[in-house]
């Protein structure tokens, strides 16, 4: 092995899933890739986010049906105590409730439990880079929502928006539209289909630019 390889960075996983036999099946599975450490296997949703707070994974692989705090729930609280550790969903269900919930709440990936070894392994090193995976039958849900949906207000107001800031790029004026209209950043990170760093980094750089201290002042200055 070169230096070169051997300075790779290894990717730090989480496994939530109440399920025993699959949690400690997707450890083995994923302790057995070459380029990833498996920190922490969590039973429920609580456990999950105390995993993500203190280990900082990279990843959490998150199931959704869980007692005491659903993955949803979890997904929304790692995506503010955590918000480095990208949550890639495992989960039965590939219904339209389940996909954007998680969306909503921050999920970078989603993916089925009938997802094979190989598709995983890609899932979990993609969401690790910062890029967003999907199973194909959700991508498909997705794109159906998508295209089916009346057109969000964001870009609506974000020409506008860019025409009284000029200093504001597109997607800050998207961001910003989406931060006057109360959401989180887990929200705007879902709506916009970025990762919730990624939202962070736009709205640094909107207050920044607005020469504004909070959410409260770039609000007040948007409804000015």
């Amino acid at each position: 092995m070169s230096g070169q390889e051997a300075a790779e960075p290894r990717i730090r996983v989480v496994v939530a899933d109440d399920q025993a036999i699959i949690r400690d099946g997707l450890v083995t599975v994923l302790g057995l890739l070459p380029d990833v450490d498996v920190v922490g296997a969590a039973a429920d949703g609580e456990e999950a986010v105390a995993l993500a707070v203190s280990e900082r994974p990279d990843v959490i692989l998150m199931d959704l049906r869980m007692p005491v705090l659903d993955g949803v729930g979890a997904t929304a609280r790692v995506s503010t105590e955590a918000p480095e550790t990208a949550v890639l969903v495992l989960t039965t269900y590939a219904d339209d409730e389940s996909i954007l919930g998680a969306l909503r709440a921050g999920a970078r990936g989603y993916l089925t439990k009938d997802a094979g070894r190989a598709e995983l392994a890609a899932a979990v090193r993609a969401v690790a880079r910062g890029q967003s995976t999907f199973a194909p039958e959700v991508g498909a849900r997705i794109i159906g929502n998508l295209t089916a949906a009346s057109p969000a207000p964001a870009p609506d107001h974000a020409g506008a928006l860019v025409a009284r800031f000029p200093a504001l790029t597109r997607r800050e004026a998207e961001v910003l539209a989406l931060v006057a209209d109360g959401l989180s950043n887990g929200e705007i990170a879902s709506s916009l289909y970025v990762s919730v760093a990624t939202v962070k980094t736009h709205i640094n750089a909107i207050f920044a630019k607005l020469a504004v201290r909070d959410r409260a002042q770039a609000i007040a200055l948007v409804r000015s």
